[in-house]
């Protein structure tokens, strides 16, 4: 079953962990080049931020990847000068509540009216889309992929507020199971003396 296999990976991967400023945070290394970061709420054991990093083809070290929490700021090179990419260019950054997967899409000045938000079980994703064809993304789902859901419109709400357009899918019964083995295992994993600050159940 896929939630097996990733919690199989998990089991498997050269873990280590620092407790730092109300933090539980997690460093796995997997393959040769693949290596996952995690960062969880002491007080609510909710995961605030995962982030993936290979390295590259010229075997260096690549940039990472955010699958929770806000983006990494991205900068281009152009003549050998680094430009701040434009900060008023929609981006997604990705939540997880206690009941919920969220999406948070900043930078969307149209009216809620404007939006659709569609589960597409043949893509394994969730569709955003605006009547004025001025917007449309695609939202992958890895909470869904690793416990082998696929995605449900009745499961997802939306609403709209200071240009962010909130996108909250409920959370399966499924993935709840996944994340407590998650955290069970991370809980074993030997830590400073921090660790007291942190739950331990």
């Amino acid at each position: 079953m896929a939630d097996e296999q990733w919690l199989e990976m998990i089991q498997k991967a050269e873990k280590k962990c620092l407790i730092q400023d109300g933090k539980r945070k997690v460093h796995y290394l997997f393959s040769p080049g693949e290596e996952m970061v995690e960062e969880y709420n002491c007080e609510t054991d909710v995961l605030i931020r995962r982030a993936w990093r290979k390295k590259s083809s010229l075997g260096g070290e690549g940039q990472w990847d955010v699958e929770i929490g806000d983006p990494e700021e991205h900068f281009l090179n152009i003549d050998q000068v680094l430009i701040k990419e434009s900060s008023s260019a929609p981006f997604v950054s990705r939540r997880i509540t206690k009941t919920s997967l969220e999406w948070r899409i900043r930078n969307l000045p149209y009216p809620l009216s404007v939006y659709s938000v569609t589960a597409e079980p043949d893509s394994k994703c969730i569709t955003v889309r605006t009547t004025n064809k001025k917007y449309f993304k695609r939202l992958a789902i890895p909470d869904l992929e690793r416990v082998g859901l696929l995605p449900e419109q009745d499961k997802i709400q939306f609403t709209h507020n200071h240009n962010t357009l909130i996108i909250s899918y409920q959370k399966p019964q499924k993935v709840y199971g996944l994340e407590k083995k998650i955290l069970q295992e991370i809980k074993k994993i030997k830590t400073s003396k921090e660790d007291v600050q942190c739950n331990p159940s």
